[in-house]
């Protein structure tokens, strides 16, 4: 008996755990919300999470593309210099230069700016700084936009990308609190019974056990996708709406524009120089040359220190190769160190390569939850006697549609001298989801990977024949055993009881 209210008292089971008793009706409503959040967004995140997955190794395929390139481990400042004047020798009038130096997870030197008749070029250059060639990187480039902003206008881009890591967000936690017992099953299964009871505990399994990564993925990338309607919220608390001034926050000491022609242009390796004496831990990665030949010319230096969990600190340095400041990523407060993070943590850019195999992974794993849940949602619909068969067919068909248009952008941009790889990708996404008016699912599901991998391993011996004797760069062998083993992959996936998702 409880003395102070004369009432028994409650006791616990010997041996069993008191759970909190989480409401009913909250668990329905969370349920519900979960459900049509993700069948609202649902091919948008995953699109998302399918093309981030790949974007992971952005800088890999784009030493893929273009193997040949000098492999450089370190380069002098003067050989940074002679790139520089290399390519302004080509234009003089370039606006302006993005010089990108050698790094462990791209070792190469390049120069990015206008050519002279309007367009933009990449300019490889050896050891010396002398320009070597022209890096076309298509496919990677196509890819990387894809993730970054659905090849749409930037601004919008950005918001649509960004909004869908909201709604994965806000997806991920009202799927963990719809499910009361999500963490205490963590490993439970129930095989043998009912397919649809199969996939959900695979899904609510794969689910909990990235749970730390994908709240860390959709957490950065809704900040990053809606980088313009933060700053633009921050203008508005601090700056009366001067969005001109909130930027301003985030780019350092400012040089006033002055288009007057300058006696000399900007001395990259004597900045450089002394960004390596007032730094020396840290290994400038690229350099942004604003103006150059005007009086109002600078550079924007991008250094790296090893260890730190960031893009790399931002120092500005002047037409006389004098250093004006630094923004702070680094030094600065929390708050420019936490935005400093954003990037590395959401591509997976820091820690080498068993980050970025993680990274993949998960990403992948990501990708299968979002299937898994729409297929689970549709079985649920059959088992109640609302079927909807051609929605089946259909989100099979899209879900697959992804590698087999991957796989031919990449064959087509590697055997076309006219690559379009946006092109390729959009009319082989439409003909994967064409094909839902034919067979069943599970047929179509096996026909586009077996497809997808054929295309895959073409793409690798397309690469390998085409590349075969000025494979300079190992990576490109990795990367086509890599192709290789995913085309393997899928393939099996394709035998008689070798996938048993239906998805």
């Amino acid at each position: 008996m409880d003395a102070s209210s004369n009432k028994p008292a409650k006791t616990k089971a010997v041996g069993k755990p008191i759970w909190p008793k989480i409401p009913a009706e909250f668990v329905r409503a969370m349920l519900a919300g979960h459900s049509a959040l993700g069948l609202a967004f649902a091919a948008l995140i995953y699109l998302v999470c399918f093309s981030g997955s790949v974007a992971v190794f952005t800088q890999e395929f784009t030493r893929w593309e273009q193997p040949e390139g000098p492999v450089l481990r370190t380069v002098s400042p003067q050989a940074v210099d002679a790139a520089v004047r290399a390519a302004l020798a080509k234009n003089p009038k370039a606006h302006d230069l993005l010089v990108r130096l050698p790094t462990p997870d791209h070792p190469r030197l390049s120069v990015h700016g206008d050519d002279a008749v309007g367009g933009e070029r990449t300019y490889v250059a050896d050891q010396a700084g002398r320009l070597v060639g022209e890096a076309r990187t298509p496919w990677t480039e196509f890819q990387t936009e894809l993730h970054t902003v659905l090849h749409l206008p930037r601004a919008w881009g950005g918001f649509v990308v960004g909004l869908t890591g909201v709604a994965l967000l806000s997806s991920l936690v009202s799927g963990v609190l719809s499910h009361p017992r999500v963490f205490r099953d963590a490993f439970a299964f129930r095989w043998g019974g009912s397919k649809r009871l199969q996939e959900a505990d695979l899904h609510n399994r794969i689910s909990v056990w990235g749970l730390p990564f994908h709240l860390a993925v959709s957490l950065t990338g809704a900040f990053l996708g809606l980088t313009t309607i933060i700053v633009g919220v921050l203008a508005l608390a601090t700056f009366k709406g001067d969005a001109s001034k909130a930027y301003a926050l985030f780019r350092g000491p400012t040089v006033a524009d002055d288009p007057r022609p300058a006696a000399k242009v900007i001395d990259v390796g004597a900045a450089l120089a002394n960004i390596a004496a007032r730094y020396p831990d840290a290994q400038p990665t690229y350099i942004y040359v604003e103006h150059p030949g005007e009086r109002g010319q600078h550079a924007i230096i991008n250094l790296a220190t090893e260890g730190r969990l960031s893009r790399g600190e931002t120092v500005v340095v002047d037409g006389e190769s004098r250093i004006l400041g630094e923004v702070g990523y680094e030094s600065g407060s929390l708050g420019f160190r936490v935005l400093s993070a954003m990037t590395p943590l959401h591509f997976g850019w820091f820690g080498g390569w068993p980050v970025k195999i993680a990274y993949f992974l998960l990403g992948l794993g990501l990708t299968a939850v979002t299937a898994s849940g729409v297929a689970i949602w549709l079985a649920r619909r059959r088992d109640k006697g609302r079927p909807a068969p051609g929605w089946e067919r259909l989100w099979v068909a899209f879900a697959w549609s992804q590698p087999f248009a991957y796989g031919l952008s990449a064959l087509v941009s590697l055997l076309s001298p006219i690559p379009a790889p946006v092109a390729v990708w959009g009319l082989a996404t439409l003909i994967a989801c064409g094909s839902a008016v034919f067979g069943t699912p599970r047929g179509l599901s096996i026909m586009l990977r077996r497809i997808s991998a054929g295309l895959l391993a073409l793409t690798a011996i397309a690469h390998g024949a085409s590349h075969v004797s000025v494979m300079a760069d190992p990576i490109g062998w990795a990367m086509d055993a890599a192709l290789l083993a995913a085309a393997l992959t899928l393939a099996l996936t394709t035998l008689p009881r070798g996938y048993p998702v239906r998805c």
